[in-house]
């Protein structure tokens, strides 16, 4: 559902919001969380982990063609 650079991008964002908490329960360092979110048809979904937790991201080429900012490699390169 989403290219590997927005789900580091969520996954960044979402790690700022739980920081900005405050909350004393939190760790010091990295936070992990597992945010699941659903797309408007039934096999559209994506997972998304804190980027400390996904060491080798996979990468759906469907997914990275979908990203406006996203750069494709030529082919004929």
């Amino acid at each position: 559902m989403f290219s590997l650079r927005q789900k580091r991008e969520i996954a960044g964002k979402v790690q700022a919001i739980l920081r900005e908490t405050g909350h004393p329960e939190l760790p010091e360092g990295e936070i992990e969380f597992f945010l699941h979110v659903n797309g408007a048809a039934p096999w559209s979904w994506a997972d998304i982990k804190n980027n400390g937790a996904v060491t080798e991201p996979g990468v759906n080429p469907w997914n990275e063609r979908q990203d406006p900012r996203q750069e494709i490699p030529n082919d004929s390169d």
